[in-house]
């Protein structure tokens, strides 16, 4: 029995293959290795990917450069001790360990004036208001916020953040200041340090690499 003709063909599929992947890789990536990122969170199936356009410019929404100080001064690159900084690299990093169903909860800490016009794909919104008492949160709602959504457990003593997740919060940008008041209100409240990791580059960062936003969970 002739295999050739069989081998021929299996070669050409294999050749058609790979040139239709090669073709569909996109032009805009976010690494030399990654393209594209794809995860799933509550039912829902996520992308992250970044415009496709080379001659794209930034979301008009996040294109000025000079906002009134106060209140939109310029943030530190290091908000407070144990407190990591990250990029937009680690970001995504926590967003896919976040699907693998580590104890990881990346959070919009816009307004949800703000959060609405679209967040990080994946992100949930809490605004800094829900962790400040100073502007209407409830005791009770702060602590059912911690326990239910944070996983804190409260003893006689106090807080046990034992089992706490890592939380990963941002806002609009390095002039914004609502995640950096969501980062302090959980520290006053006994959040460790090491838990809590920051996106400074915030929305406008995310903006200006062209990276796509959806509606927030």
């Amino acid at each position: 029995m002739n295999r050739k003709p069989t081998l021929f063909v299996s070669l050409l599929c294999m050749l058609f293959l790979a040139c239709s992947a090669h073709a569909r890789k996109p032009a805009v990536g976010i690494t030399t290795k990654l393209s594209e990122v794809h995860f799933s969170l509550d039912g829902k199936t996520y992308t992250i990917k970044r415009d496709q356009n080379t001659k794209a410019t930034i979301d008009p929404s996040y294109a000025r450069t000079s906002r009134p100080c106060p209140p939109f001064c310029i943030q530190p690159i290091k908000l407070a001790p144990g407190v990591e900084t990250i990029g937009e690299l680690e970001l995504i990093d926590y967003l896919q360990r976040m699907a693998s169903g580590e104890d990881i909860l990346v959070i919009d800490s816009r307004t949800a004036d703000w959060a609405n016009r679209g967040t990080v794909p994946g992100a949930r919104n809490i605004p800094w208001t829900q962790l400040s008492e100073g502007r209407g949160a409830n005791p009770l709602d702060i602590s059912d916020l911690l326990v239910d959504t944070f996983g804190a457990a409260e003893r006689d003593e106090g807080w046990d953040f034992t089992k706490a997740k890592t939380l990963v919060l941002f806002c609009n940008g390095m002039w914004c200041g609502q995640s950096p008041t969501n980062i302090r209100s959980l520290l006053k409240l006994g959040y460790p340090a090491d838990k809590i990791k920051w996106y400074r580059d915030g929305i406008q960062g995310w903006k200006i690499l062209g990276f796509n936003s959806e509606k927030p969970r």
